[in-house]
């Protein structure tokens, strides 16, 4: 029977059309061992293997060159729609993915990990996630105060740019905090699948023996979008239940897993179709722009710092913590995910570029699925270092803007409000935005500025996102090397859960890594067959 290489998974074969594997004897027709293929087939090799990757690039440079040309038709309203259109098919699909990718990938991921692992797991992943939020946030300040974007830009308005753009900004700070715990805990599951909770507030004036008063009383309110963060609470909660159930929920946790595999399916037909809807999302951004050379003279020192302090965190600080703790090139592990970074910088959402990240991390990158499937959900909801880069720069171009000098407990307010609220941001496109207000609020600056910074936001926000999702793919590939030396130290042994068998489901290509199945209930604990490589955490 032919075998595979271990080396890169093919077969060999002589050109008297012998198959050997790497190792093995010459034949004994004395033909070479191993010939060098001609370089026209290792181009196609080459080509075939990063084809996706390719084609996403050339759609971001075609969508750039197809929309500066589209946008001398002076198209109407209309015409740009319909010239959007395979764009937002792509954002559609990528958003109709995330839901099931979500839960059934947090609730499989939870559930194949035993009560001690998990708890280390997360512990890893919390500090990674707070400290380098906090790195983040301190190094968009300290870049604040050295460029001084803010500066000389007090004459700026929106009137004078014809920014339409009005952001609500009513909303107070201890209310922000409020909703986001809310959140945490959805009242109905199914509404939180397409609404989130947030506070609204309605004016009630009484008259009485002072006068008359004017009292804001807080409301609830239900918006449209989902509501992320319950959802991963509740899935995260769910598939450690459905470990401690022990065999009554091994049914139940094989549904999931089957889910989330076919849910990985749809993924990879989805990413074909990237490249398309990447050059319409690119080339429709371009034909929408408005006085593009008057905002980026007017706020140009502000959208570059803001830039620059993502090219910092993106290209050297993240990368330098992946080599500290790795000992290996964090550029050789990020040249895998260029189709998720394209992706990420053509829709401007986390949640979006979710998918693409989780299929190409565990397939260029070998990330074990436990840990990507488990990590990259939380991360996409709650790790946003490049949003608190933005909104910590906007804070303090804000103030400079409005000459306000900030002392050392506003910056320290700053940091801990980005980083917190940072959380809390959609991970849609502007969705920082809006969190930039509880900043505001927290130190005392008016929100009336921030029409300027949504101006420009589809600008920076592009860079915010592909930072995001590059700490989250960073924090993945840092917590599978600790898995890998835990494995090599055989500190702790994960329990994996155990499914009966199912005769047609019994070869490798068509069961879920997360779990390992037995033959029958009545043999003993012994008698186990792995399907997948042994974690441990």
């Amino acid at each position: 029977m032919e075998k595979l290489s271990e080396t890169n998974g093919h077969i060999n074969r002589y050109p008297d059309g012998t198959v050997c594997e790497m190792g093995d004897k010459e034949p004994e027709n004395g033909s070479p061992k191993k010939q060098k293929a001609p370089a026209g087939h290792r181009c196609a090799q080459f080509l075939k293997k990063n084809a996706i990757v390719i084609l996403t690039v050339l759609g971001v440079l075609v969508g750039v060159g197809l929309g500066t040309a589209v946008r001398k038709m002076n198209l109407t309203k209309a015409q740009m729609s319909y010239f959007a259109f395979p764009g937002e098919m792509l954002l559609r699909m990528l958003k109709m993915i995330i839901l099931p990718l979500v839960v059934c990938s947090l609730i499989s991921g939870a559930a194949s990990l035993d009560t001690r692992s998990l708890g280390k797991l997360g512990g890893i992943a919390v500090a990674y996630f707070l400290v380098t939020t906090l790195m983040a946030s301190g190094l968009a300040i300290a870049l604040g105060f050295i460029i001084k974007p803010g500066a000389g830009a007090g004459a700026l308005n929106s009137d004078a740019l014809g920014i339409e753009e009005a952001v609500s900004t009513n909303k107070e700070t201890v209310d922000s905090f409020l909703d986001l715990a809310r959140n945490l805990m959805p009242s109905n599951l199914v509404a939180a699948a397409f609404r989130s909770h947030a506070t609204d507030y309605t004016i009630i004036t009484r008259n009485t023996t002072d006068g008359l008063i004017t009292e804001k009383i807080p409301i609830g309110t239900e918006v449209e979008g989902m509501n992320i963060l319950g959802l991963v609470l509740f899935a995260l909660v769910l598939g450690v239940a459905l470990k401690k159930l022990g065999p009554e929920g091994e049914e139940l946790i094989r549904f999931f897993n089957a889910f989330n595999e076919a849910t990985m399916v749809l993924v990879s037909w989805i990413m074909w179709y990237v490249p398309i809807g990447i050059m319409f999302l690119v080339g429709s951004k371009i034909v929408e722009m408005g006085n593009i050379v008057l905002l980026v003279t007017s706020l140009g020192k502000y959208i570059m710092a803001s830039i620059l302090g993502h090219i910092i965190h993106g290209g050297i600080v993240l990368p330098l913590i992946y080599f500290a703790v790795t000992r290996k090139n964090p550029f050789t592990f990020l040249l895998g995910l260029i189709t998720p970074f394209a992706t990420a910088f053509a829709t401007s959402s986390s949640s979006a570029t979710l998918p693409t990240m989780i299929k190409c991390i565990e397939e260029n990158n070998g990330v074990d699925k436990r840990i990507s499937r488990f990590i990259l959900p939380i991360g996409a909801t709650v790790n946003m270092d490049g949003a608190a880069i933005f909104q910590c720069m906007a804070a303090v171009f804000i103030a400079q803007m409005n000459n306000v000098e900030l002392n050392a407990g506003q910056i320290f307010t700053i940091l801990v409000t980005a980083t917190a609220s940072s959380v809390g941001a959609a991970g849609i496109p502007a969705g920082g935005v809006l969190t930039i207000a509880i900043i505001l609020e927290a130190i005392g600056l008016p929100t009336n500025d921030l029409s300027l910074i949504l101006a420009v936001d589809w600008i920076v926000d592009r860079t915010t996102t592909v930072v995001n999702v590059e700490g989250d793919a960073l924090g993945a590939g840092i917590i599978h090397h600790l898995n890998q030396k835990e494995i090599t130290k055989k500190q702790y042994e994960l329990v994996d859960v155990c499914v009966e068998a199912v005769p047609n489901l019994k070869s490798e290509e068509e069961t879920s890594p997360l779990v390992m199945h037995r033959e029958n209930a009545s043999d003993p604990p012994s008698v186990l067959v792995p399907e997948s490589k042994e974690s441990v955490l």
